[in-house]
């Protein structure tokens, strides 16, 4: 299993018309757009399968301590399991992928998880603890900020800012 794989299964549950693979596992689906619609059983069909193999992609670093990409499989899990409004497993999951990226001293990775973050406690109202946790990993960079990340990163800043 590649984490590109479960980075694409990720992306499939966010609603973007992606094909999800891992292993067997292959189905393809556009998303649709009636709620009422018999398809959507498709998308919880994909979003158990990406929690499964995001489980799997975990043990797999606790068995081989190959850690390098356990930030960002603890925030794609995140990511799903807020779909499904587990805050609390969320927040959890945010603070283990950033506390694993400064561990790591891993930059992208920290400034994902905490833009993830921040996007949750700004969601619950918590403007200030948002922009609090963000600016400081944000200001970090040098360059790069023609960058995706960066300028999300900047994006959500300006929103808080601006409340």
């Amino acid at each position: 299993m590649s984490y590109a794989c479960i980075a694409e299964i990720v992306d499939a549950v966010d609603g973007r018309e992606h094909v999800a693979r891992a292993g067997d596992f292959e189905l393809g689906f556009e998303r649709l757009k009636d709620p009422f619609d018999p398809g959507v059983v498709v998308e919880d069909v994909i979003m158990e399968e990406a929690l499964t193999l995001l489980d799997d992609a975990l043990q797999i670093v606790e068995r081989t301590g190959e850690r390098w990409f356990a930030a960002e499989l603890n925030r794609h899990k995140g990511r799903l399991l807020l779909r499904q409004g587990d805050f609390e497993a969320v927040e959890e999951l945010y603070h283990k992928a950033l506390s694993i990226a400064e561990e790591q001293e891993a930059k992208l990775w920290e400034l994902r998880a905490a833009a993830s973050l921040a996007r949750l406690r700004r969601d619950q109202g918590r403007h200030t603890e948002a922009r609090d946790l963000l600016a400081p990993i944000y200001c970090w960079f040098t360059e790069g900020f023609d960058t995706p990340d960066l300028k999300e990163a900047k994006a959500l800043l300006d929103t808080l800012d601006a409340t």
